[in-house]
């Protein structure tokens, strides 16, 4: 049977995308994502509960998130989950898990446009 890694995800830039380019001119855009769901409890009243992100875009999209994505941007993003690891200094081993954009629109108003 084959697997599926597959995430979708719609929220907002917790800060603006931080951009590298590395060797061979390939770029990479690293931000983080907050996506927020609102739930009653048992006496009704709201609460929010808000999870975050950390998403890396690859080469054409990192360069699209450099022009367009800032702290706020709203945007639909479909991806991977990606897990490395990595040994500190002192010989500890830590692990990241990140979501790898592989889509992404961006759903942000244009100036002027009504809701």
């Amino acid at each position: 049977m084959r697997g599926l890694n597959k995430v979708t995800l719609i929220g907002n830039l917790g800060k603006d995308p931080e951009i590298q380019v590395l060797e061979g001119n390939v770029a990479v855009a690293k931000f983080s994502l907050a996506t927020s769901e609102t739930y009653r409890d048992k006496s009704g009243q709201p609460h929010t509960s808000t999870d975050w992100h950390t998403v890396v875009l690859w080469r054409g999209l990192a360069e699209l998130a450099q022009t367009y994505l800032h702290k706020g941007s709203l945007i639909y993003l479909e991806g991977k989950l990606k897990t490395r690891h990595y040994d500190d200094a002192a010989g500890a081993r830590h692990y990241v898990t990140e979501i790898v954009g592989e889509q992404l629109l961006l759903l942000d108003k244009k100036p002027g446009e009504s809701s």
